[in-house]
């Protein structure tokens, strides 16, 4: 089995052949969930807590189904209204977990670094659901998936992301994940909303959204993330539309049978025309959703069995 990891906090540190092993048994997962009888018994007796400091039914709701169907005893613990309000610190809450004895932890948080913080303490698989500006690394890898699925590879592909990327780990981590797969990735959007250090990044970048776009293979828009944002960093949403929302007129610069995608929840008008996100031509939005419980169900099962492989802890 090429995989090693111990805990899944991020795509920085995983190899290739284990982003590989991961989609091929995602894969699987898919051909499972398009059956009648959808369940596995791989975590029967196995205990998986999440916990979501942030707000997100889409993933949390992904991460329970996922959880369910392999037979996991799944319980969602309501930090919104939990002890940390009163003043608990992530250190105690590790240690109220550890007490608990789960097998799986899933953690969404607001600050980045959260999630490793908690993963020194626990004693239990750690499952990074989106930390700060940090990664989302299960979203990288069903993007991944949705790409490989559609285009036949995951690599050697020209891969448009396009707008807010300063404040995505949406980005980070799918920047971090196609560029291990041989990709030429454009990162498109205005000068506000990249990040100061994306000359770092191994990627073009551009400011006009039809030059970023001409014969790409893979169109990814992202939200525009207001909750991080503290100052104004466009003009008007209808501004933004104008120049970097996603139109018909825009596309066209893009390959005949380039793909459109978004992590969601979308803004239809700001980031995206509400018809080409609805396209069942070149939309795989609805694809992205339905990736995203296969490819958290290859990651628990990953985890689970390296953690009963291997005597040493590894983090990624």
């Amino acid at each position: 089995m090429n995989w090693r990891a111990k805990h899944l906090l991020g795509i920085e540190h995983l190899g290739p052949d284990e982003i590989t092993t991961l989609l091929d048994l995602a894969d699987q997962y898919v051909s499972l969930n398009r059956q009648q009888v959808k369940h596995r018994d791989t975590l029967a007796g196995l205990t998986q807590i999440n916990m979501f400091f942030e707000n997100s039914t889409r993933t949390q709701a992904s991460f329970e189904l996922a959880g369910k169907r392999l037979g996991a005893d799944v319980m969602n613990m309501g930090m919104q209204a939990s002890s940390i309000k009163k003043g608990e610190t992530l250190i105690d809450t590790a240690m109220t977990l550890n007490a608990m004895h789960p097998d799986l932890l899933v953690v969404r948080h607001p600050h980045s670094g959260a999630v490793n913080l908690l993963a020194d303490k626990v004693n239990c698989a750690v499952l990074n659901a989106g930390d700060g500006r940090h990664e989302h690394p299960t979203q990288a890898l069903l993007d991944a998936l949705t790409i490989r699925r559609a285009k036949g590879r995951l690599h050697r592909l020209s891969i448009a992301i396009c707008g807010d990327i300063a404040h995505s780990r949406v980005a980070r981590s799918n920047i971090l994940l196609l560029g291990k797969m041989e990709n030429r990735i454009r990162l498109i959007g205005p000068p506000t909303l990249m990040p100061s250090q994306v000359s770092d990044f191994g990627v073009e970048v551009f400011e006009d959204m039809r030059e970023g776009l001409a014969d790409v293979d893979v169109v990814m828009m992202l939200r525009l993330q207001r909750e991080r944002m503290d100052g104004g960093f466009i003009p008007s949403e209808r501004e933004y539309y104008h120049r970097y929302g996603l139109d018909a007129d825009k596309l066209s610069h893009a390959k005949p049978d380039a793909i459109i995608m978004h992590p969601g929840p979308m803004n239809r008008g700001v980031e995206i025309d509400g018809t080409l996100a609805d396209d069942i031509n070149r939309s795989v939005i609805q694809e992205q959703v339905e990736m995203g419980v296969a490819v958290r169900m290859a990651a628990m099962e990953l985890l689970v069995k390296a953690r009963q492989s291997k005597p040493q802890d590894v983090m990624v």
